[in-house]
């Protein structure tokens, strides 16, 4: 899920996975966010498992390594944290999904954005790790990265070219 102003990460990321969706919206309504989160997995959220009492958020259902051996579906919001934040506010069925946290991730290959903390992942990077930590493989992925890296270095080259 992202919102309409996304810098292309997430979409890229979708382009290269054959078996995602990508819905864009802020607030989707609760029949079809039921909807889009059907029985047929476990779904799970990529969020930190924090609680965030400012916005009234109770604390997640903490990842249960055993959900390994079921479907899952991996949800993902693409957007900066404030923007993240607000899509889990805002549709509070999202608050009740169990979420799964990144353990150990690398530092950020997406070189053409400002991020404020050195773990602060790309929703492509995240979901990418997210996936290699599921299946237990973290090289699984990597020409995703590689493939990532060629994009963001033709976009830092016309980033130099504009300047």
């Amino acid at each position: 899920m992202e919102v309409s102003n996304a810098k292309g990460s997430a979409r890229l990321l979708h382009l290269s996975l054959s078996n995602s969706r990508l819905e864009v919206g802020e607030t989707f309504e609760p029949q079809q966010l039921q909807a889009l989160l059907s029985p047929d997995r476990r779904n799970v959220l990529l969020y930190p498992d924090t609680e965030d009492a400012s916005l009234g958020l109770a604390a997640p259902q903490p990842f249960d390594e055993a959900w390994l051996a079921e479907p899952l579906r991996l949800v993902v919001l693409d957007g900066t944290w404030r923007k993240s934040r607000k899509m889990l506010y805002l549709n509070p069925l999202l608050q009740t999904l169990p979420r799964m946290p990144l353990r150990d991730t690398p530092p950020s290959h997406y070189l053409i954005r400002k991020a404020h903390l050195p773990d602060q992942l790309s929703t492509l990077e995240a979901t990418v790790y997210a996936l290699a930590q599921l299946e237990n493989d973290i090289n699984k992925f990597d020409p995703l990265i590689a493939a990532f890296d060629g994009f963001v270095a033709q976009q830092a080259g016309y980033i130099k070219k504009s300047i």
